[in-house]
């Protein structure tokens, strides 16, 4: 088994309202990775997660593209020590 890592990240862009979070809780899902994905105030979208380096390195790749109707400009990420979360949810 592989050690588990963790990741927070910030995507900007045209992210809020056109299901970059659920997309995002999809995807997470179909890659076996927990942690969360939350809208900003400011327009973008938080989202931190856990899961093999593998499976991280998958998510945030698929982060700078997001869904159909996203338009991604940047995506800040963050090492973070490794959480126990039972699943990947959408605050």
């Amino acid at each position: 088994m592989q050690e588990k890592h963790g990741m927070h990240c910030f995507v900007s862009g045209r992210v809020q309202g056109v299901w970059f979070r659920a997309s995002t809780q999809d995807k997470a899902k179909e890659l076996g990775i927990t942690g969360w994905a939350k809208n900003l105030a400011d327009g973008r979208v938080e989202v931190l997660a856990f899961g093999e380096k593998d499976q991280l390195l998958t998510l945030h790749a698929w982060l700078k593209v997001g869904p159909e109707l996203a338009e991604v400009t940047e995506v800040v990420l963050e090492e973070v020590p490794y959480q126990e979360h039972e699943r990947f949810g959408v605050k």
